[in-house]
């Protein structure tokens, strides 16, 4: 057995697999406020191709690990039971999944009881005012309830994934890592991407991981987190207070725009249409779901996955100058089309 091996020496054995392009927030970065033209249902992977397409990736292809995403994964009615028969079959291998939070305290128990062990939850503030204005949706009583109830589930940690946009909450870096240490959940900036389906989104406008440590600074000290980042794209420091030195937690960033780390990257990608996308910002993808729904064996498939990750580009969009540089050109699929 071969896994997913690139030209250029790396193993994808972390699998980012969407459910559905459909979001029940209209977030800025991400898409419009109409929304976008969804997936129709017979487009979309059936639950048993979920499951066929994750049996395949574990027992075939190596992967060690896989994240549901969308979209909004929650929105899937048959979402408990995928993951339910995704750890029946591989009880050893760690299912995650990134939610906006909204129905989660809903879903948390039954998610539990089927196998999810980790989430991670898209949330840019905690000032409700400062969250309609991202999202276009006032719904951030229903994100934090959610998050309350995954921790009174038992799942840790709980990651938070924040975007700081600017002038909306590119000055709340400090705020939201207070709060989310007085929480016990484990915050993550991630700078913005150019997956916008307005394609708005530009380098000078983006708020850089370098001004993310700054602003942070000015409340806590900062110091590199003493575990080896390894392939994780999120660079890990200590949190410490100024007054006392001591370690209160953690704070990530993860600066794909201005410090890649795209020669450790460990990912593979499918989209809810089951195509796979060897890289965030690819321009060709490898459509699986002919050889899904044609009666094609595992291997066949296994085969067509492989091939797809052979020709994954050294660097973002297939350039060495980086996101937003000469020759760098923005994918057509947005964030949420693609899965996280």
């Amino acid at each position: 057995m071969t896994g997913l091996i690139d030209q250029f020496g790396r193993t994808a054995t972390d699998l980012r697999m969407s459910l559905i392009d459909k979001c029940n927030l209209r977030c800025r970065y991400c898409m419009p406020a109409e929304g976008l033209d969804w997936l129709k249902k017979n487009d979309m992977l059936t639950a048993d191709e979920v499951i066929r397409l994750a049996d395949i990736a574990i027992t075939h292809l190596g992967i060690e690990g896989i994240r549901f995403t969308g979209g909004e994964p929650l929105v899937r009615a048959d979402l408990v039971d995928i993951i339910r028969a995704v750890h029946s079959a591989h009880p050893q291998i760690e299912l995650a999944m990134t939610t906006n939070g909204i129905n989660l305290e809903k879903k948390i128990d039954d998610l539990v009881a089927a196998g999810l062990s980790r989430i991670n939850v898209s949330l840019d503030t905690v000032c409700p005012e400062t969250f309609a204005k991202i999202t276009r949706r006032d719904r951030l009583t229903k994100v934090l309830e959610g998050l309350h109830s995954a921790k009174a589930a038992g799942l840790d940690p709980i990651k938070i994934n924040a975007v700081l946009l600017r002038g909306l909450n590119d000055d709340q870096a400090a705020e939201l890592l207070t709060w989310t240490l007085e929480h016990g959940y484990q915050l993550r900036f991630i700078e913005q991407m150019p997956l916008d389906a307005d394609h708005n989104w530009t380098r000078d406008n983006m708020v850089t991981a370098a001004e993310i440590r700054e602003q942070i600074s000015q409340v806590y000290t900062l110091t590199p987190h003493e575990v080896p980042r390894g392939s994780a794209p999120a660079e890990l420091f200590d949190v410490k207070s100024q007054h006392t030195g001591k370690v209160l937690g953690t704070v990530g960033i993860i600066a794909s725009v201005t410090e890649p780390f795209c020669a450790a990257c460990t990912r593979t990608r499918i989209t809810a249409d089951a195509k796979v996308r060897s890289c965030l910002f690819s321009h060709t993808e490898t459509d699986l779901m002919e050889v899904l729904r044609d009666g094609s064996s595992d291997e066949v498939i296994a085969d067509a996955w492989r091939e797809a990750m052979w020709h994954k580009p050294k660097a973002h969009g297939q350039t060495t100058t980086g996101l937003g540089m000469p020759g760098f050109v923005q994918p057509e699929r947005t964030m949420s089309a693609i899965g996280g």
